[in-house]
């Protein structure tokens, strides 16, 4: 008595096969006009976006390969910024981007620094949008989600896996690679708040000063070499440095407690610049000796 068909095999179809063979671990690099040739085949077939990511779903399924995590990545990275928007709509959600690759960040898969930057900037980078139409919310909740749990993003300046980007193989900087932790305040679990245009405009004026002390702090760090600092720059630094990380502490609480749409981007991106401007600060070891 047939109780149903067996499920397909993710590799058996004929972008799954493709999917296979381009993230084998015996490959030394990436083989990127196979990769392109895949992208071609997702966007010129009716099943090739949802069979693709069935296949890229099984590669990084329980995969201690650090080789083939590396290569799916690189073919991940490329088919988002070349394909459109049935297959982009497809990763943004919770069951690929949560359950699949923010479940690599895990310590007992032991990925290299570069790799789990990696995964952190996809995230960070797909909820904030697509030019096509892709519905983010759920990849925008593990965002959020990660904030929470107090998550250091990779600055901008290194992001890599961009949509509609051409793909890279930089790696990070060796001081960018473990850049130092800053504690965060115990985040609210409360009912969530809908800001009144009051509010939001009061809201606003706190980011706009934001933004003009990130440009300040932004300017001095490029104005200044250590070992030849202006003394006034630096008391000035260090009172920036201290107002900075107060108002990221204060944005990542408003993270997980607004509703408003257009506020929560807003905050993404400022979050995102106060963590590049702070950073900034403390990898230059003589700034980062003065935090009190």
């Amino acid at each position: 008595m047939a109780f149903g068909k067996a499920p397909k095999d993710p590799f058996g179809t004929a972008v799954g096969s493709l999917v296979d063979r381009a993230t084998f671990g015996s490959l030394q690099t990436e083989e990127w006009g196979q990769f392109m040739h895949i992208c071609d085949v997702i966007n010129a077939t009716e099943e090739g976006p949802k069979d693709a990511v069935k296949a890229l779903k099984k590669k990084l399924a329980k995969n201690c390969n650090h080789k083939e995590i590396r290569l799916t990545l690189s073919l991940l990275d490329m088919c988002m910024q070349n394909c459109g928007p049935r297959f982009q709509s497809l990763v943004v959600k919770k069951d690929f981007c949560k359950d699949k690759l923010v479940k690599l960040l895990n310590p007992r898969y032991n990925l290299p620094i570069e790799l789990q930057e990696k995964i952190l900037t996809f995230i960070m980078v797909w909820a904030r949008g697509f030019q096509g139409m892709v519905d983010v919310t759920e990849v925008k909740e593990v965002y959020l989600e990660l904030l929470k749990k107090g998550v250091e993003f990779p600055s901008s300046d290194s992001s890599k896996g961009r949509p509609k980007q051409s793909p890279s193989s930089a790696k990070s900087s060796p001081s960018s690679a473990t850049p130092p932790k800053r504690s965060l305040l115990p985040l609210p679990t409360g009912p969530t708040l809908l800001l009144t245009p009051e509010q939001i405009g009061k809201l606003y004026s706190e980011l706009d000063m934001a933004k003009m002390n990130v440009r300040v702090m932004s300017s001095i760090l490029k104005e200044n070499v250590p070992g030849s600092e202006n003394p006034d720059d630096m008391n000035l630094l260090q009172k920036l440095y201290k107002t900075c990380r107060m108002m990221q502490e204060r944005i990542m609480e408003l993270l997980v407690t607004v509703e408003n749409e257009d506020v929560i981007v807003e905050l993404i991106q400022v979050n995102e610049d106060l963590n590049n401007v702070l950073l900034g600060h403390e990898r230059i070891p003589l700034f980062s000796s003065k935090i009190p």
